[in-house]
């Protein structure tokens, strides 16, 4: 009997060949890539939002956002991904292999969906608390007025913050950035609005 050939991992030059060609972007992690799902109107919406909202806060000085058409590298795993966002401080840093792939980010953005949640909470979430100039981790939920600030604390444990409050403001705790809830969420419409909705006959 002969044995089934094991899958070809690819290399990360591999990788980094095929991503510049391909027509929709993919991470990289361990030999294999993962594309990325598309997102949704509300996806959009925050994110954009956020872009927006946060990136004009850090106007003139020394910090600046990214969208979610910069990668990322978590040098200490070798994953590449491409957050929601990323804020970066000072000079960008970029990995060896690609100029196009920042390393140093220090607040990173997840905009969560379904299909990305568990990940996004779960083996990524755990991947980016390892990259050392990731200061805080933003969870973003799209479904609810919910987001979650993980800040590095000086003994490597992570400080959770919890903003759910429309009338109150989502901040950083490591920049100087306090956004109204309501400007995150600006033109989405959570399931209880929308099932709250007159009928149209």
């Amino acid at each position: 009997m002969s044995a089934i050939p094991k899958p070809h991992k690819l290399t990360t030059i591999e990788y980094l060949a095929i991503e510049e060609k391909a027509e929709f972007k993919s991470e990289y992690y361990n030999g294999e890539m993962f594309a990325t799902a598309g997102a949704n109107e509300k996806h959009n919406f925050v994110n954009e939002n956020l872009v927006l909202e946060v990136g004009s806060r850090l106007k003139g000085g020394p910090c600046r956002t990214v969208s979610r058409d910069m990668r990322m590298k978590v040098e200490e795993t070798g994953l590449y991904t491409y957050p929601d966002m990323m804020i970066f401080c000072g000079k960008p840093e970029y990995d060896s292999l690609n100029k196009n792939t920042l390393i140093n980010p220090a607040v990173v953005f997840e905009v969560l969906s379904q299909s990305s949640e568990n990940y996004d909470r779960g083996a990524k979430f755990r991947m980016y608390q390892k990259r050392l100039s990731i200061r805080e981790i933003v969870l973003v939920s799209q479904d609810q007025p919910l987001i979650q600030v993980f800040t590095r604390q000086p003994d490597e444990t992570w400080l959770l913050t919890t903003f759910d409050d429309m009338t109150g403001n989502f901040s950083l705790l490591t920049l100087p950035v306090s956004v109204p809830m309501v400007d995150v969420y600006r033109d989405v419409e959570f399931a209880s609005q929308e099932s709250s909705e007159p009928e149209r006959q």
